[in-house]
């Protein structure tokens, strides 16, 4: 199977891309350059959306049973929007410090609740576990903000099984991906457990070298239940059976890929956001695609993307 580029222009970080049957549409935002964007793939189709500051992730919404916009998080601000490129409504904060703490990795379940990884980003110093995973729900007319987990210092890889019973969750740094069982209402119990864990960066080690496969970003799971897994500074896509048994490697043109999502028509395509922003000359000068997003069809479907649901608004 073969990747091709679907957006050439490449952005500094690609991440949270999402598949919107109704037109055909991919979505995803840009962090580093603040930007929402969408595509339709194969048209030549492209619109940016400057933001006013960094978007970990967005979502497409639904209110009175049809879609309505998008949510978008904006370093602690969730907002919502009814018209791209209109007015911005904030309807929710995360109880964070947005010096030091920005929403990250997120995603929708099948209930219509909006779940947000946050990530520590202080201005010096290392990273600490002080980020956390935050559901922000609607559905009640009044939205909430709930924490659930928390423990890492940048949450990522968040995706359910096709029965809602297990969460996915991961904490890049350390390389680990946890499991967690979830209770009717869909929220997950206890502690969780290692689904899957990487080999850590070798001391010293630099891009364009053996030796390492990278770390756990953005994910995705399709309908047999396997965890479709970006691995940071690792050029690939990784296929995981919900055992945690790596059933495929698929190397991208990019060395820091950093989300899956499925979409097309039939659910079969594979694509993946990539980043440039940070890395070095030599790198981007060997693989000059990094930052694009790719493509590739696969063998199995993938769990349709799930809107925010909520109780009305007041817009």
């Amino acid at each position: 199977m073969i990747w091709h580029t679907v957006v050439s222009q490449p952005f500094a970080l690609g991440e949270s891309p999402f598949w919107q049957a109704s037109g055909g549409v991919l979505y995803g935002v840009d962090v580093a350059g603040k930007q929402l964007w969408r595509t339709m793939p194969g048209s030549g189709y492209m619109d940016r959306w400057d933001m006013p500051a960094e978007p970990g992730c967005m979502a497409p919404a639904r209110s009175g049973g049809a879609l309505d916009g998008w949510i978008v998080v904006l370093r602690d601000r969730i907002c919502r929007a009814t018209h791209w490129g209109g007015t911005l409504h904030d309807i929710a904060r995360l109880p964070i410090d947005p010096a030091t703490e920005r929403g990250n990795d997120g995603r929708c379940d099948a209930q219509g609740r909006f779940w947000v990884g946050t990530i520590h980003e202080p201005a010096s110093g290392p990273r600490e576990p002080v980020a956390a995973l935050y559901c922000i729900d609607g559905l009640t007319g009044t939205t909430t903000v709930r924490k659930v987990l928390d423990g890492v210092s940048n949450a990522n890889g968040l995706a359910w099984s096709p029965d809602r019973r297990t969460m996915y969750w991961a904490d890049t740094p350390s390389h680990t991906v946890k499991k967690f069982a979830c209770d009717v209402s869909g929220y997950p119990q206890g502690e969780g457990e290692v689904f899957i864990r990487f080999d850590s960066k070798p001391e010293g080690w630099t891009p364009g070298e053996p030796g390492y496969g990278g770390r756990p970003d953005g994910a995705a799971v399709d309908v047999e239940g396997n965890y479709w897994c970006a691995m940071y500074e690792g050029g690939r896509v990784l296929q995981i059976s919900p055992q945690g048994r790596i059933l495929a490697n698929h190397y991208t043109p990019a060395l820091c890929p950093t989300m899956p999502c499925f979409g097309g028509s039939d659910g079969r395509t594979l694509y993946v956001t990539s980043a440039r922003h940070g890395r070095s000359r030599d790198e981007l000068a060997q693989l000059p695609l990094s930052g694009c997003v790719f493509a590739m069809r696969v063998g199995v479907a993938g769990l349709p993307t799930q809107p925010w649901r909520e109780i009305g608004h007041g817009f």
